[in-house]
């Protein structure tokens, strides 16, 4: 078996949540100066651990408030963990939440290269990839008009594009697949595939069972922050739509 190349340890992740209903700054900080504040936790994940091998496709799946996106978040480096450890051997592109990275005030061309700084890569290797990024994003004009002016579809064609010609060890998606026109989603599964086949690890959540299916090689069931069941795509599946 291949060297893991994402190996998660124990983790758990707590937030404390306000049980007051304070309306306004003012009526926090006269509460919180008082000592008068409460507070309840809440555990999105309770000691998970699972490792993914090098060019392997997982899959995670479970109902909304199951920890999925935390988890993602969590693997990604955004968040770091109440307890527990997350090793990553490999340069991320996370692609989690619509247009994150992107500034809003800024063309889809000037964000191309703002986005691929911000994942590491170099200037000239962005000026390399950027027509097969555009083509690929088929916003043909539309990539030198600032990108407040972009619709949800747009704006996921352009996130999907920098990350799928940058060619990361590492794709951690969310839900990236259930955004834009079907023929874009089969383009960006197609695309999914080619960079699987080249080696490139993936993490994917969705809510599609079918895409889940069709790409995956193991799935993580969360259920309540718990690890559910975790093995192979379709005993996985199946029983999660039982």
């Amino acid at each position: 078996m291949s060297q893991p190349i994402i190996q998660i340890q124990d983790v758990t992740m707590r937030f404390r949540m306000s049980n007051d209903r304070i309306m306004s700054l003012k009526e926090f900080v006269t509460t919180a100066l008082r000592g008068k504040l409460k507070y309840k936790e809440f555990e999105a994940l309770k000691h998970v651990s699972f490792t993914v091998n090098r060019g392997e496709t997982v899959g995670i799946i479970g109902r909304n408030g199951s920890g999925k996106s935390t988890m993602l978040k969590i693997i990604s480096g955004i968040m770091k963990p109440t307890e527990g450890s997350v090793s990553v051997n490999g340069n991320i592109v996370p692609m989690l939440e619509l247009g994150s990275g992107f500034d809003m005030d800024l063309t889809g061309r000037e964000n191309i290269f703002l986005n691929g700084a911000i994942l590491g890569y170099t200037e000239a290797f962005l000026k390399e990839k950027y027509d097969e990024i555009v083509a690929f994003s088929e916003l043909g004009e539309f990539i030198d008009v600032p990108i407040r002016n972009y619709s949800s579809g747009m704006l996921m064609r352009l996130a999907f594009s920098v990350a799928a010609m940058v060619e990361p060890e590492v794709l951690i998606a969310d839900e990236i697949l259930a955004v834009g026109d079907e023929a874009f989603q089969h383009k960006s599964l197609n695309r999914m595939k080619e960079m699987m086949s080249g080696g490139t690890t993936v993490l994917l959540v969705s809510h599609s069972l079918d895409q889940i299916r069709e790409v995956c090689d193991r799935v993580v069931w969360l259920d309540h922050g718990d690890i559910k069941m975790l093995g192979p795509v379709d005993e996985v599946c199946d029983a999660y739509t039982i």
